[in-house]
């Protein structure tokens, strides 16, 4: 694993709300807002670029944890700005904050861990789970 970053270092996301992440079950579309579902992914996913930029080729990131407080809608087509802080770094363990805004609005905020293990040990952890 490379020591890169620090506590407080940020990472930026922007992402354009698409009708595929509009709140959107098996029974139809509830509303025509970003959904909380989406919002998580994409909350990881800058949180995961930290990740991409410090795993080994044989080391692997695992979401360890994801929080997410919803504070005001976002509609399609609107563009959404997250940044992600770094704010816990201990051993292979990283935490980070996030906040998504439209504009000057926060749209959600939150906190996602994640933990860099080795790739043989993931698969170990796979091959216990399956097989029991």
């Amino acid at each position: 694993m490379k020591n890169i970053f620090e506590v407080g270092h940020t990472m930026r996301l922007v992402h354009t709300v698409e009708q595929s992440d509009l709140a959107t079950f098996e029974t139809g579309n509830v509303h025509p807002f970003y959904s909380t579902f989406a919002l998580g992914r994409d909350a990881e996913w800058v949180c995961r670029q930290f990740v991409l930029q410090m795993k080994e080729a044989d080391e692997e990131g695992i979401g360890t944890f994801l929080n997410i407080r919803h504070k005001s809608p976002a509609m399609l087509g609107d563009t959404i700005e997250f940044i992600a802080t770094v704010s816990v770094l201990e051993g292979h363990q990283i935490d980070c904050t996030f906040v998504a805004r439209v504009g000057e609005r926060i749209v959600a905020e939150g906190e996602q861990g994640q933990k860099i293990l080795k790739k043989e040990k993931l698969e170990r952890l796979v091959n216990q789970i399956i097989n029991g």
